[in-house]
């Protein structure tokens, strides 16, 4: 092999290696395969040989992209949140129609904390946070705190227009979020019950809606 070759060859490497794990239709098949076999058999029944096989890649395909299944599991958290928190959260802090705002915030997010994705996330992260706690703190942040924050920009909104009276709005945003999930996830992460019922999840937030301008919402003034 004369010099030139051996040049070649050595781009010709450099190049595989810098394109390796960059493929995004690739990472997508990999990760769609993780989902499905996460969802049936669980995060900790999983191995990376079984995520390879649902997948449809070799096993040297898969380490390219992720070194471990945390890493993968962290990617699908990302990805699921990246994609429906600007749905969830699509309110505007200028409206004054603050019971028809919750309502509608409510149940999208009681609709996305009930899914199967997300139960077995939750269970999950809590599962693996004591060996991981990097994971359970970017899984809270990016979660919870996230959706508080996001909500306490609109209540705050609406305490400046003299709509809601609050005092502690990191509180009251993060009570709002309580009072929606009120009986419909613990039972889930628990394994005791069904998903919801639509039926039943639009009472529950209605319910949450209305203990929650109960204590925050200032009272109308009578009309003659």
């Amino acid at each position: 092999m004369d010099q030139t070759t051996l040049v070649k060859d050595e781009e010709t490497v450099a190049v595989e290696r810098a394109g390796a794990g960059e493929d995004p239709r690739k990472r997508r098949q990999i990760l769609e395969g993780a989902r499905r076999l996460f969802l049936s058999k669980g995060f900790d029944a999983a191995s990376m040989g079984d995520i390879a096989r649902e997948a449809g890649v070799s096993k040297g395909t898969l380490y390219v992209y992720f070194d471990n299944k945390e890493v993968l599991f962290t990617a699908l958290v990302r990805e699921e949140k990246a994609q429906q928190f600007p749905k969830i959260f699509a309110i505007d802090n200028a409206d004054p129609d603050v019971e028809t705002a919750l309502l509608q915030l409510g149940g999208r997010f009681a609709r996305f904390i009930t899914g199967p994705s997300v139960i077995m996330a939750m269970r999950t992260v809590v599962a693996i946070s004591a060996r991981m706690p990097e994971l359970g703190a970017e899984f809270y942040g990016d979660g919870p705190r996230r959706c508080a924050l996001r909500l306490g920009e609109y209540l705050e909104a609406q305490v400046k227009a003299g709509v809601l009276a609050i005092d502690d709005i990191p509180l009251a945003s993060a009570q709002f979020f309580d009072l929606v999930q009120s009986t419909l996830t613990r039972p889930l992460l628990f394994g005791l019950d069904a998903p919801p019922t639509e039926e039943r999840i639009d009472a529950v937030v209605a319910s949450a809606v209305r203990l929650f301008l109960g204590a925050y919402g200032k009272p109308t003034a009578p009309t003659d």
